[in-house]
Parts: structure tokens; C-alpha cells; sequence
């Protein structure tokens, strides 16, 4: 018998609902906001801004950010990548004056986080 006729709890794996962050993405968030509380981030948000790259094709970065410096960043965090995502943020990266960023962990608690940039500044880090 299936666990939907026993009435499990099964769920499809994939993308979470718009505006709804995955673990990963709730650490990153408590991470910008302590860059915030200390001044080195003056604003953040989750899945503010979606950006178009081509007719019917788009792009939402997890994390737009205003740096101190007056810099902003698009962060998208990741724990995998999949191909489209990786194509998707490189090809904003050419479109759009931001800098983008992929965004992991680095150990276990989400407190230390590893920064790679995309893009034409992609050497620097």
C-alpha cells in the first residue's frame, strides 16, 4: 500500500514556494542580518528582485544586498547547483551591473560562509 492510501507524509522534492527559504538560506539570512546589526550590510532582502534575461526567461536571486561601501550583490546560496542556475546567474552576471555571488557554507553551523564571484569579477573574492 502506498504511503498516500496509509496516509503518509510524502512530499515532492524540488524548489520550495516563492519566498519560502530552505535551511541553508535561513543561516545565510541570520548571517546578513548580524552584517546588518554591525553596519557591514546596510539592507537585504530574500527573493526581492527578479530579473529578466531573455523573452519568458528569469532570473530571482536568493539574496540582494547593499553593501556598506554602497556596493550590491545578488547572492544565490547554494549547497548544489544545477546546471540552468549556474547558466542563469552568469548570464545576469554579463547583463546587469551587479555583482553576483555563489554563496556556501563552510561548516556545519552556517556560521562561516565561502564567497565566489561570477562574472566579470570573478577572479576577485
Amino acid at each position: 500500500m502506498s504511503g498516500f492510501a496509509r496516509g503518509g507524509n510524502y512530499k515532492a522534492l524540488g524548489r520550495l514556494p516563492a519566498g519560502t527559504m530552505n535551511r541553508t538560506e535561513a543561516a545565510y539570512a541570520a548571517h546578513l542580518e548580524l552584517l546588518r546589526r554591525s553596519g557591514d550590510v546596510l539592507w537585504w532582502k530574500f527573493e526581492g528582485v527578479k530579473l529578466r534575461l531573455a523573452q519568458n526567461t528569469f532570473y530571482t536571486c536568493d539574496f540582494m544586498l547593499l553593501k556598506r561601501d554602497g556596493q550590491v550583490c545578488m547572492d544565490e546560496v547554494k549547497g548544489f547547483m544545477q546546471e540552468d542556475a549556474n547558466v542563469k546567474i552568469k548570464v545576469a552576471a554579463s547583463i546587469y551591473p551587479f555583482q553576483f555571488r555563489i554563496v556556501r557554507k563552510t561548516n556545519k553551523a552556517g556560521t562561516m560562509w565561502g564567497v565566489t564571484n561570477v562574472g566579470p569579477d570573478e577572479e576577485a573574492a
